[in-house]
C-alpha cells in the first residue's frame, strides 16, 4: 500500500484506489461446529434466552449491560421485538446446533459501509456459552463476515473500562488495546470510561489462522479440554 503525498511532499495516508463502500451486514445464518448464529427472532428466543438467563446463579453478567434482567419472559418478548426490528445494532442469537437452544445474543453496531468499520457487541451469553467452545466459534464466525465475506478493513470491540472478562476477552481473541475513552457515556446513572479494541484486515489473516488452528477437534482431548491456547497458536509462524 504506498504511501500518498501532497503538494507540499507532506504524507497524507496510504492510497486507496479501488475502494468502495462495502455491503451492510446480511440478515443471514452463520454455521459453525460448536453453534450456529441467526439473525434474532423475537417469536422464536424470547423463551429461550429468558430461560437460559434465569438459569445463572446470580445477575452478574447484567452489571455493565445497558439494561436489567426483565421481571417476565413477556417483558424480555417486548425488548426483544424492538432490537430484532433493528438494523444497527443488527442482533443475533446464538444457538445449540442440535437441539437449537438459544445460547446467547451478539450483534454487529455502528456499522459504517463508507469507511469500512464494524464493531461486535451487546454480547450477552447464557451459562451454557460462557468459556465454552461455542463462544469463541461465534465471535471468529461474526470476524470471518466482517472480513472474509464483506471486505470491512476494522473491526471493534469496545467495553467498560472496567469490565475485566470483556477486556481479557478481547485481548485472546487478538484484538488490539488502543486506549481508554474517558466519561465517554453515562449508563444506568453512572459515568463510564470505554476501552477501545480493534483488529484491522491486515492482522486478520494471523488471528484467523489461530482461530482455526484452535477450534480444530485435534485441539481438544476426550473431555473437551483444549490442548493449547488461543495465544500460543496464534503466535505460531504463518
Amino acid at each position: 500500500m504506498s504511501q500518498r503525498l501532497n503538494a507540499f511532499g507532506q504524507p497524507i495516508g496510504p492510497d486507496l484506489p479501488d475502494w468502495t463502500p462495502r455491503p451492510r451486514p446480511p440478515r443471514a445464518p452463520m454455521e459453525g461446529r460448536f453453534c450456529r448464529i441467526v439473525p434474532l427472532d423475537a417469536e422464536a428466543h424470547a423463551a429461550g434466552l429468558f430461560a437460559t438467563y434465569s438459569a445463572a446463579p446470580d445477575q452478574r453478567n447484567w452489571t455493565y449491560l445497558p439494561d436489567e434482567m426483565p421481571e417476565s419472559e413477556a417483558v424480555f418478548r417486548v425488548r426483544l421485538e424492538a432490537r430484532a426490528a433493528s438494523e444497527d445494532p443488527l442482533f443475533h442469537t446464538i444457538l445449540d446446533p442440535a437441539s437449537g437452544a438459544p445460547l446467547g445474543i451478539a450483534s454487529y453496531l455502528r456499522i459504517d459501509p463508507g469507511n469500512g468499520v464494524i464493531e461486535v457487541g451487546h454480547l450477552h451469553f447464557g451459562p451454557q456459552l460462557q468459556r465454552a467452545p461455542a463462544a469463541t466459534e461465534a465471535m471468529a464466525l461474526m470476524m470471518a463476515r466482517a472480513f472474509d465475506e464483506l471486505g470491512y478493513r476494522r473491526y471493534e470491540w469496545k467495553c467498560d473500562s472496567l469490565n475485566a472478562p470483556s477486556r481479557a476477552a478481547a485481548l485472546r481473541l487478538g484484538f488490539t488495546f488502543e486506549g481508554i475513552f474517558r466519561k465517554a457515556t453515562v449508563v444506568k446513572g453512572r459515568s463510564r470510561d470505554t476501552a477501545w479494541f480493534s483488529i484491522t484486515d491486515a492482522e486478520w489473516p494471523r488471528v484467523r489462522a489461530g482461530l482455526k488452528a484452535w477450534l480444530d477437534p485435534a485441539n481438544f482431548d476426550a473431555d473437551g479440554r483444549q490442548r493449547r491456547g488461543l495465544a500460543a497458536l496464534r503466535a505460531e509462524p504463518g
